[in-house]
């Protein structure tokens, strides 16, 4: 076989592959690797140069620490001319969390002059796993609302995934001079429901005033992508009209909207419609209105609200939710208040993505 070849089959392993001579300069390193350990390792320059540790922080505080451990090992295998095999830990840093992975290292003389080295190391799946997720909650992260007013609607809301990528989407934007209001939960968890919900980022249409066809269109890009009936996407949506003092409010199976009025009473916003899927072929949503006075409180949450449990098993439930509601002052205080009420009642454990946004009216 020619050395592309080989080449060919070494970046086709999940294990990190590298080859330096005795003298640690990097002659090859195979796909895993570089994604796993460096962008940087290359075959010019030591592996010292290669893999420099860049990360501020400290001795032992950096996710790159183990190179150190890379550099330490190769040169007991380069002084021995023997196989070396050491185990180390590497850290990937998410917004919440610390996530340790553990790397194992294996060198290898090639030839008995000990002028060249074979570097094998496992952990390197994981380890990328790791960072590729890591990114795609980054990249979901920046879909999320932006303000704290639209359209001279003051707003805010909470997006708490129970794993690193979560599947639900709040989005908040203005079209003709009124404010929208979006909430979408998919099915699935992780990476998945992350993926689904990008595409309900991308397919509800923000140009189209009447969400009711929003919808529509939203349902028959669904359909093209040909999932089966285990895949959906529930959603609500709502248009704030502040000139004529309405609210349009559109629902496919979702949790139905609640409005607080300014006498104390609690309204649940129903528009019984099945979810955003291959159920119903063409189903036709309807977008519907009801008035509403100024000092309002408006509310949109998914179920991983109502439906967070705590160790006994119990439910948050809709109660507790409208509880929390009625003793808010505005739309901060709800998502503040409800935050903490959550936090405490299942102890931090989300078994579902937790989502709300509050608008004051």
């Amino acid at each position: 076989m020619t050395n592309g070849t080989y080449k060919k089959l070494f970046d086709a392993l999940p294990q990190g592959v590298f080859v330096f001579d005795g003298k640690l300069r990097v002659k090859y390193t195979n796909a895993a690797f570089r994604r796993s350990f460096s962008e940087q390792a290359s075959s010019k320059g030591t592996l010292a140069q290669a893999l420099a540790c860049k990360e501020a922080g400290g001795c032992g505080q950096s996710p790159a620490c183990g190179y150190c451990t890379f550099l330490r090992v190769m040169q007991a295998a380069i002084a021995d001319g023997a196989e070396k095999t050491e185990t180390f830990t590497t850290t990937v840093q998410h917004a919440d969390r610390t996530d340790k992975i553990s790397v194992r290292i294996r060198i290898l003389p090639v030839d008995k002059k000990g002028k060249l080295f074979l570097g094998l190391t496992d952990g390197t799946y994981q380890t990328e796993m790791e960072r590729e997720m890591l990114s795609a909650k980054r990249l979901q992260q920046r879909l999320l609302p932006a303000g704290k007013s639209m359209g001279g609607v003051p707003y805010a809301f909470t997006y708490i995934p129970c794993l690193g990528v979560g599947g639900d989407l709040p989005d908040v934007y203005e079209c003709n001079g009124q404010t929208y209001g979006v909430l979408a939960d998919v099915s699935g968890k992780g990476v998945s429901a992350g993926m689904l919900s990008a595409f309900v980022k991308a397919g509800f249409d923000r140009k189209e005033p009447d969400l009711a066809k929003a919808l529509i269109k939203l349902n028959m890009k669904f359909n093209e992508l040909g999932q089966d009936e285990r895949s959906y996407i529930t959603l609500a949506a709502v248009r704030i009209d502040k000139q004529n003092g309405l609210l349009h409010y559109v629902s496919a199976g979702h949790n139905a909207p609640i409005l607080l009025k300014t006498e104390g009473g609690i309204h649940e916003i129903e528009s019984p419609a099945p979810p955003i899927s291959n159920w119903i072929e063409g189903f036709a949503y309807q977008e519907r209105a009801l008035p509403y006075e100024k000092g309002d409180l408006l509310v949109l949450l998914t179920d991983g609200v109502t439906e967070c449990a705590n160790e006994k098993g119990e439910l948050f439930g809709l109660a507790r939710t409208e509880s929390v509601l009625l003793q808010s002052r505005g739309a901060e205080d709800f998502i503040g208040k409800l935050k903490t009420a959550l936090g405490v009642f299942c102890g931090g454990k989300y078994s579902d993505d937790v989502t709300a946004i509050a608008f004051d009216l």
